[in-house]
């Protein structure tokens, strides 16, 4: 089982040019998205977050559902759905505003225990930012890894949910040693103003970076250095594809009885370029359809 733990939210997307454009409702959120992704490939996957008694909330649950993720552990609220209204830029890429004020999500609290036949838990996104929900996140990494489980994590970085930069960062850099799997985007290691080789000394045995056309980079403890380049496609936008790409890698090491940092070391130049053409595959068809759609199993093929 893998558990992603994190937001579900709503994202209102436009559809037409212009700021007046109209919006859509998707379901979405940064570790929602992951778990969507994670039960199409047929990893068997629980969800653990909180959400809204809404009609959004029973949309969002749903969705999991049919992706077949387990949502038995899923806290419930009376707070309404936080809101992620979306911004299409010309190349597809996405920006975000954000409306969390009161909001289910944000009020969840830290599980008794995790799921039976628990060997990864991933986290991520504007979960780790707002409190008070931030520091149940934190709680349930650092018990985790103290469980010895394999946990990963993407901060996915949204600067304006974020109030003091600098305290989020020295936050981020207190994880890392809770953290087996750190994936991130280059603009997300740029405004975290570190470097990979720092970070994976502080914890990590691997930090995988996402340069978004230009493919996936793979650095690893013992000095290795893999990439793979982007699988060519026409983008209509980017929604989801991080979320794509942390769901492949996490089912491909399941694939390969790799989650464990001893796993991660085993695996090799061919077994890392080989993961991470996978998750480069994903990511390309998420980014070939409208919103956070990723691929199932059958569009992808072999590992």
């Amino acid at each position: 089982m893998i558990v992603v733990a994190g937001e579900a939210l709503i994202d209102l997307v436009p559809h037409g040019p212009g700021a007046l454009a109209d919006l859509k409702p998707a379901l979405g959120g940064g570790p929602y998205n992951t778990a969507v992704a994670l039960g199409r490939l047929g990893s068997p996957t629980a969800f653990c977050s909180r959400t809204s008694h809404d009609a959004f909330g029973e949309a969002l649950l749903d969705g999991l559902r049919r992706a077949g993720v387990e949502v038995s552990g899923v806290q419930r609220g009376p707070e309404p759905t936080t809101l992620a209204v979306a911004t299409v830029g010309s190349g597809g890429s996405a920006s975000y505003s954000f409306y969390v004020d009161g909001t289910a999500d944000r009020l969840f609290t830290t599980p008794a225990a995790l799921p039976a036949g628990t060997r990864a838990v991933s986290f991520g996104t504007c979960s780790l930012v707002l409190e008070p929900g931030a520091s149940a996140y934190e709680e349930l990494m650092r018990a985790a890894a103290a469980q010895g489980l394999f946990t990963a994590l993407d901060p996915n970085i949204r600067a304006g949910l974020i109030p003091d930069a600098d305290a989020y960062r020295a936050r981020f850099r207190g994880w890392l040693p809770s953290v087996t799997l750190l994936k991130l985007s280059e603009e997300d290691a740029e405004w975290l103003d570190g470097s990979p080789r720092e970070w994976l000394d502080a914890g990590p045995s691997a930090v995988v970076l996402t340069r978004g056309g230009d493919g996936l980079t793979v650095l690893t403890r013992d000095g290795a250095e893999y990439s793979v380049p982007g699988e060519k496609v026409e983008v209509v936008d980017t929604i989801g594809a991080g979320d794509t790409v942390n769901a492949a890698l996490l089912h491909g090491l399941s694939a390969q009885d790799a989650l464990s940092a001893r796993g991660l070391s085993a695996l090799g130049p061919d077994g890392w370029r080989r993961l991470l053409r996978f998750a480069a595959r994903a990511a390309a068809i998420t980014c070939s359809r409208a919103g956070a759609e990723p691929p199932f199993a059958n569009e992808l093929g072999e590992l």
